[in-house]
């Protein structure tokens, strides 16, 4: 995903070899061990670039993301190559806040009169979604029997 307009400064100058060194580091694959949240690959996810992503079939493009959101920090560390299902979900959150910024910011452009509200009126980054992955994957034949009570006598079966 290109970078946005008003975000351009703070990326450093340098963030094209950054960001390749990242992809470089984790072989051209996702990094994705569950920080996304989206629980649909136990351990590290699969996808890797220009590959066919896991799932829905389309084509991988391999990203950089910050875990803290902050483009300005680079270190390694707060850095993983992740592929842009596991990316977006990892920013839902982060996403849903600056939405709620911009949304903000055009009522009050276009004379919207803003109320009060405290603490309550600041767009607060939701808690990451934990990961719950069962220990073993059920095998795809696996099927829920159901102990129903017998059907009263005269009602259709």
């Amino acid at each position: 995903m290109p970078i946005r307009p008003e975000n351009v400064l703070r990326y450093p100058a340098n963030w094209s070899e950054i960001s390749l060194a990242i992809k470089e580091r984790a072989g051209w694959r996702c990094e994705c061990e569950g920080e996304c949240g989206r629980g649909t690959h136990p351990g590290r996810c699969p996808n890797v670039h220009e590959g066919e992503a896991y799932g829905t079939g389309s084509i991988v493009f391999l990203t950089t993301a910050h875990l803290d959101h902050t483009p300005e920090n680079c270190d390694p560390v707060n850095l993983r190559a992740m592929c842009q299902g596991c990316h977006l979900h990892l920013d839902a959150g982060h996403h849903a806040v600056t939405r709620a910024t911009t949304r903000a910011r055009a009522l009050a452009d276009a004379g919207q009169l803003a109320v009060d509200v405290g603490p309550a009126a600041t767009p607060v980054m939701p808690p990451t979604r934990p990961q719950t992955l069962p220990a073993v994957p059920a095998p795809a034949t696996e099927q829920l029997l159901l102990d129903l009570p017998e059907p009263l006598e005269g009602t259709p079966a």
